[in-house]
């Protein structure tokens, strides 16, 4: 059960902040490829269901601003925005892991009228390769700090 819960925690976090996934399972003493698995599949559960529920979202979003007069362009949308012109889908989803979370990514792919298999297929390699990266650092920055202290 102890390991159950263990993965779990991992999984879930993985699904609202990425970079929590590494984090977590370093911290539970997981073995690196255990973490990096779960890391992944945990964000793209969240890319499975946002691609779906994206567009309402979006949807539901824009209403909510016209209602509450908020403004449409922010420092975040707008460096969205750029991303989306120089790199378009491929960028969005490079950069999710690191500076977006699997959920807003997944959203803005989708609003920008990205297909899921796209959005599932692009997520899926750009996870993949952070998992990795991200997890290797640190778990390898502990080994580090460790020696320190």
């Amino acid at each position: 059960m102890e390991e159950l819960l263990k993965y779990m925690s991992v999984y879930l976090i993985s699904m609202v902040k990425f970079i929590g996934g590494p984090l977590a399972g370093m911290s539970l003493g997981m073995a690196y490829l255990e973490t990096v698995l779960l890391t992944v599949a945990g964000m793209m559960t969240s890319v499975l269901v946002f691609s779906f529920v994206g567009r309402e979202a979006a949807r539901w979003y824009s209403r909510y601003r016209r209602n509450y007069n908020r403004p449409v362009f922010s420092r975040r949308s707008r460096r969205v925005v750029r991303i989306w012109r120089n790199f378009g889908v491929v960028g969005v989803a490079f950069f999710t892991p690191l500076f977006l979370t699997p959920v807003f990514g997944t959203i803005v792919a989708a609003v920008f009228g990205v297909p899921r298999r796209q959005i599932f297929l692009h997520m899926l390699w750009s996870g993949t390769m952070w998992g990795f990266v991200l997890t290797g650092l640190v778990y390898r920055f502990q080994e580090i700090a460790l020696e320190y202290l």
